[in-house]
């Protein structure tokens, strides 16, 4: 059975569903009897970890209904499709199929493994065994991969499929220019090689007829900004080889408004195709909140069993029970000290030959060492997988009856996505929400309604932004001049960024045309608001490439003396040079973890918007904001506390980005002041959490965002907080916790005041960046602010 015919498993709701059914009184003890007794829910009632389950609800499952094959898929297509056992097509993936046919772009938006693949596979190949050329565009190399395998269990003798991607040998890369008809690639590799290079790719991009792109709910913030940019110069390239356009099909299980998404990604019209078809097998979705532990924290604070620490448990108790389960955590770090810690557990269990079964998968690995993973996943080698978002698309694993996600994972449409790869044959299967010591993930445990059928976050896109647009301006005009036409369909400003461009001597006008005066790599920067090149992590006394991260992740990840896990091995960073992008670390394991601290300043230069709330405000605008790291901590691995903090000289770096921040007036200032209320803590703690609380609304993480909080701030001259982005230009999640600021803060002080800790926490107020060691901070006080901020809301 091939992968585009396998049950989805979950989705948010559909209307007509049944509505979700909360535990009693929300909170069940160990021991509870409501988990059915056997199968993968039968964790839920272990005690194993002596977690609270908080809430569970049962998604049904339900049949499907077949449409009909299109009159003009040809026999040889039909006939492979059938020998993987495809007898007809679901009616979602006959009418994507059907419209992008008949030369409109379409997107389709169905449930998690509802079978999209097909939907776009219909059109695609038979164009190719017609003679034209397809090109698929998946955000990571391992969905590439895996389509690349899909495409050829096929057999269809007239499709050459490749994939060129970052880890293609220079031999595979010259045969796909040369002989590919289906070519599989990321938006990396279309910015870095194959657009800058179209004349070499004539052959295929004068053949083009269909552009995929999967997941497409992946492109959003800077990231979705800088591909919007990629995919209009791919339609100037595919357009000047063949004359016209090609027909864009994407595909997302997990994405608001997905017409509108899809114009703001390509810039053409786009009809959606939302209506799922197809079977769904019953799934279990429970939230779990770790039980507090006798240990405390910053500033007394308590603290609860990690989510991490729990997931461990969770996952080491399934593999006893021979359930094939994958566990998604938010860090690299993470992932491999979960795999670790369950490692541990099994062998403290007697269970040393399942210890062996149990791996970690994360950006970051060596390309041979991602496939081996993803091999051993598929055959039943590893059974238990720790993994970050680097697993979380459309990879076709089958078999995993259970996915534990520990911590909530940014987005209402990653949780979907990663609970989605639990019960893919159909089978019952389990999905377990683990909050961490986090204010969102506490609010969401507390309220299912918040999440359980609500819709998935609106994808935020911003192609006016000028530090995204110019250097795709650049890029353009050097693959091909360009047209006053070509401007405009890049974005509303580009004419005026262009004139500036020119003014800098980066284009020069001629002839009514716009041409580069830049040449190579350095009219090119990287995708995700970094310049591309990353550091390299070395072992001092081998030379061996041990790993890579980004640049700005290196300030927090491999700073002197931070230690950097690597598939289950430890390393000590013994030093980090940012010149030469390269961190030299060494083998060891000194029972710690490390987090880096930040000290943040801020500028507003200019006001955008303002918006009253009686005697407060609620503003939007650019600011500008200097950033350093200046520590880092160590931590015990098991409880997560302090032991001790070591200065670092890392340099100042300085941002122009967009931000949103609230005022109270001199009067409400004085209120507070008179209650005795610690002003400039409640105002860090109301920072703190409204920064935790916006991924609620916005489709970002809390790291993608900031924020700096003041008494009396000098530039307003007024109590402020500021939330800003974390991306040069703004990347659209400020302007959205603009739009959305009644909802946004309510939410903020519900979550702090729902908290049970008497003064503060990392569950409310205490957050894990704070430069200023999380002092000092007031919960009662912030509770106290953010009512009188929201007394004067506007109705």
């Amino acid at each position: 059975m091939t992968h585009w015919t396998l049950m989805p498993t979950v989705a948010p709701p559909a209307p007509g569903d049944p509505a979700p059914v909360p535990v009693a009184g929300m909170t069940v003890p160990a021991g509870s009897t409501n988990a059915s007794a056997t199968g993968p829910a039968s964790i839920l009632t272990s005690g194993a970890s002596g977690g609270r389950l908080t809430f569970r609800t049962e998604l049904p499952g339900r049949t499907g209904q077949h449409g009909q094959w299109p009159d003009w898929v040809p026999a040889e297509l039909l006939a492979a499709l059938a020998a993987t056992g495809v007898r007809a097509p679901w009616q979602h993936q006959a009418e994507t199929a059907q419209l992008a046919r008949s030369g409109q772009s379409v997107i389709i938006s169905t449930g998690t493994a509802s079978g999209k693949s097909l939907g776009y596979l219909l059109p695609a190949l038979t164009s190719v065994l017609n003679g034209g050329t397809a090109l698929y565009i998946a955000p990571t190399r391992a969905l590439a991969a895996d389509q690349l395998r899909l495409v050829q269990s096929l057999g269809l003798r007239g499709v050459r499929a490749a994939v060129v991607d970052g880890d293609t040998p220079w031999s595979d890369r010259a045969w796909a220019r040369s002989h590919a008809s289906y070519l599989l690639t990321t938006p990396d590799m279309l910015h870095y090689t194959l657009l800058p290079q179209h004349a070499r790719w004539n052959g295929f991009f004068r053949r083009l007829h269909y552009v995929i792109v999967d997941e497409c709910h992946t492109y959003s913030g800077v990231f979705g900004s800088h591909v919007a940019h990629v995919l209009r110069r791919l339609r100037r390239v595919g357009c000047h080889h063949s004359a016209t356009d090609p027909v864009f099909v994407l595909a997302s299980a997990t994405i608001s408004e997905p017409a509108r998404s899809a114009l703001l990604l390509t810039g053409r019209p786009v009809t959606a195709v939302t209506t799922d078809a197809a079977p769904r097998g019953p799934m279990t979705f429970a939230m779990w909140e770790p039980p507090l532990t006798g240990a405390r924290g910053e500033a007394g604070a308590p603290v609860r069993r990690s989510a991490t620490a729990e997931a461990a448990q969770l996952l080491a108790d399934l593999i006893i029970e021979q359930i094939p389960s994958l566990a998604f955590v938010r860090s690299r770090r993470g992932a491999e000290t979960l795999a670790l810690s369950a490692r541990r557990h099994l062998s403290d269990a007697g269970a040393d030959e399942l210890a062996d079964r149990v791996a970690a998968y994360r950006s970051g690995y060596l390309p041979e060492e991602r496939r081996a993973l993803e091999d051993g996943l598929r055959s039943g080698q590893i059974t238990g997988l720790a993994a970050t978002s680097a697993l979380e698309l459309g990879v076709n694993v089958t078999g995993l009856d259970a996915v534990l996600v520990a911590g909530w994972p940014g987005t209402r449409a990653a949780l979907w996505q990663q609970a989605g790869r639990a019960g893919r044959d159909g089978r019952e299967a389990i999905a377990v929400l683990i909050a961490r010591d986090d204010p969102l993930d506490t609010y969401l445990v507390h309220h299912p309604q918040a999440l359980l059928g609500a819709p998935v976050e609106a994808t935020v896109l911003d192609p006016d932004n000028s530090y995204v647009l110019a250097p795709h301006l650049c890029a353009a005009a050097a693959e091909l001049p360009l047209s006053e036409p070509d401007l405009a369909s890049f974005s509303e400003s580009a004419g005026s960024v262009a004139a500036s461009m020119a003014a800098d001597g980066l284009l020069r006008s001629r002839g009514g045309r716009w041409y580069c005066t830049r040449r190579g790599s350095t009219i090119r920067t990287g995708l995700r608001g970094t310049d591309g090149r990353p550091v390299r992590i070395v072992e001092e006394s081998t030379g061996r490439l041990v790993g890579t991260v980004d640049e700005p992740s290196a300030h927090f990840l491999a700073h002197d003396g931070a230690v950097y896990p690597h598939q289950g091995e430890m390393y000590l960073v013994r030093s980090l040079d940012l010149t030469e992008r390269i961190a030299l670390v060494e083998l060891a394991d000194p029972g710690y973890t490390t987090v880096a601290r930040e000290v943040t300043g801020i500028e507003v230069a200019a006001e955008l918007v303002r918006a009253a709330w009686g005697e407060a405000a609620v503003c939007f605008g650019d600011v500008q904001v200097s950033r350093q790291v200046v520590s880092y901590t160590r931590r015990s691995l098991e409880t997560g506390m302090v032991d001790d903090e070591i200065g670092l000289d890392l340099p100042e770096r300085r941002l122009a980005t967009r931000a949103v921040w609230w005022t109270i007036s001199p009067a409400q200032r004085a209120g507070l002041a008179a209650v005795g209320v610690d002003l400039a803590g409640a105002a860090h703690a109301a920072e703190h959490a409204s920064i935790g609380m916006l991924p609620l609304l916005a489709a970002c993480d809390r790291w993608d965002v900031g924020g700096v909080s003041a008494d009396l701030h000098p530039r307003t001259g007024r109590l402020t907080v500021f939330v800003y982005d974390g991306h040069a230009g703004g990347a659209g999640f400020a302007e959205r916790g603009f739009a959305t600021a009644g909802r946004w803060l309510a939410a903020t002080v519900e979550a702090i005041a729902s908290c049970e800790c008497a003064g503060g926490c990392p569950s409310c107020i205490q957050s894990p960046k704070c430069g200023n060691g999380n002092q000092p901070l007031a919960k009662d006080g912030a509770i106290a602010l953010l009512n009188s901020l929201l007394a004067g809301r506007p109705t």
